[in-house]
Formats: structure tokens, sequence, C-alpha cells
């Protein structure tokens, strides 16, 4: 390799305005001109010999070799990053977007204010969030990390425990006038059961799990609107207690099947595996790890 050849001038303009998806957003993060970042991307694609980003009036995309390039510079970016932060012991003024996929009462109840906390302060940093459980690819999507529960199929990821929880099963006292309270989970099968994302629910008996598959008119991903339908009489629902807390402590639902409950549900900080984590997910993971230390639901 010619050392001589290599040269890093652009690298930075281009890898914020692929983060910012416009040269005026990247101008006012790095608190320069519009013009002399578009003039530092295009001799970087000069000197690379092809283009980056598919310019139009409304829009810049990167193109399909810039999205190659871009993952690349992306981590020399953060490994540089890293180094100078290691060198002078100082935190760098966040900048730019971080997002982050998450699902489900906990998240909104706990993980969301505790971001919240972090963007306060980072003043120049932008926080979104996606509320969603579909399976995200983090990098298309171009998601941070990730806040899920449960038990984790991706090898390919990192995982960092953020709390341990219980699952609660519960239904409306009238649900249970009308159709009668289960004395084991294998009677679900005689039950209208309220589903999330998954049909199999996870009990456990004598210290050994007891996976039973469920079926019911209801099936929903969001949280909130199962709590709703439980609370309606349309079945008996089955998820982490902090869902279901609201509505136990007015009396709308009652526990059933308590003696065999999961107890040790996990919510997993989950993120791309890299060799290096760019500084704004680094340290919003590490505010996350420090805030659930030791939580208890």
């Amino acid at each position: 390799m010619n050392l001589h050849s290599l040269s890093f001038d652009g690298i930075v303009e281009f890898v914020t305005v692929a983060d910012a998806k416009g040269f005026s957003e990247a101008a006012r993060r790095l608190n320069c001109s519009v013009s002399h970042v578009s003039r530092q991307v295009s001799r970087l694609e000069q000197r690379l010999g092809t283009a980056l980003f598919a310019r139009s009036t409304r829009s810049v995309k990167l193109t399909e070799t810039g999205q190659q390039y871009y993952l690349q510079c992306q981590e020399l970016v953060s490994g540089l990053d890293q180094a100078n932060e290691r060198v002078t012991g100082t935190q760098f003024d966040l900048q730019g977007t971080l997002r982050i996929s998450m699902a489900g009462s906990f998240a909104e109840q706990f993980v969301a204010p505790s971001l919240v906390t972090f963007a306060k302060q980072h003043p120049k940093l932008t926080v979104e969030v996606d509320f969603s459980s579909r399976h995200v690819n983090f990098v298309e999507d171009g998601i941070d990390f990730a806040i899920r529960y449960g038990r984790l199929q991706d090898s390919g990821l990192v995982a960092r425990k953020l709390a341990d929880r219980s699952l609660m099963a519960v239904a409306s006292p009238d649900y249970l006038l009308k159709h009668g309270e289960p004395n084991h989970p294998k009677a679900l099968a005689k039950h209208s059961c309220l589903i999330t994302n998954n049909d199999t629910w996870l009990f456990e008996h004598d210290g050994k799990e007891m996976p039973v598959k469920v079926s019911g008119r209801f099936r929903c991903n969001n949280a909130n609107a199962l709590v709703e339908a439980c609370k309606g009489g349309l079945g008996i629902g089955y998820m982490p207690k902090s869902s279901f807390q609201q509505a136990m402590n007015e009396g709308e639902l009652v526990p059933v099947l308590a003696p065999f409950w999961t107890r040790k549900i996990t919510s997993w900080v989950v993120y791309q595996n890299r060799k290096f984590l760019p500084l704004k997910a680094r340290l919003a993971i590490d505010h996350l790890l420090t805030h659930f230390e030791g939580w208890q639901e």
C-alpha cells in the first residue's frame, strides 16, 4: 500500500451527508458552509472516480457504491472518534441522529424516558425512536440499536442485558365469570387467548419450561391495545407485568395461572456486531445500562 496516496479529505463530510441525508443539514452539523461540504464530497468522488450520491433537487441518496463505501467509512470515523476520546479523556459534543427501534410498554414507560434524559444531556443530538416489533435490518434501516425482550434468534448481533422481567397471565373478571378460570396452562386450549407476536406461550413448572400453543380471537403487536382487549373481556393475556400493572391496580384485570408464570424474561439492548460502534450509540447504550442497573419490575 502506498501511504502517500492515502487521503482522508472529504470522508467526514461524506459520512455526515449520508447520516444527515442532505448537504444543508450536514453543513449545520459540521458548523461550516454548504459549499465547503459539497466541494469536499465532490473532490472525494473525483479521487475515487465514482459517484457516491445520486442528487436531485429534492433529495440526496447514496448510490450502491456509495452505500458500500459509507459502511467502511462509518467504521473509520467511529474508530477515529474512539481513539481521540481515549487520548484526550473527554467526551465529544454528540451530533447527528441516533436511531433506535423498540416495542412494548416497558420501552414506552421506562426506556423512552431514560433516552429523553440522554437527549437533554446532548442538545446537538437528534434522537429518533421507531416503535415497532418488526425485525429490523440495522444497516439498511439505519438503526443504531434496538430494545427487544425474550429469546434472541440472531446470533450475528451483540446483545447486552438491560433488565430481567416477569410475565403475567391475566383476564377480566367478566371473562372469567363467563368462561371459568384455567387451573393449568394446558387448559388454555379451551380459552380465547390474546396474542402479540408469538402464539406459543412459555410457562414454568417445577423448574422446567412448559411451552403451550394458544389461539384466540384477537391478535395485536401493540401492548396497550392488547390490554384494552383484555379489559374488554376478549380473552386471557400473557405479557410482562408492567403492561398490566395499572389495570391490575384498578381492579379491571385479575391474575390467572400465577404458579406457572415465567419469571425471568430478559430485555436486551441489541446492535450490529461491528468493530467500531458509533460514539453516539455507545454512550446511549452505556447510559441505559447504568440507568437500569439493579432495576426491578
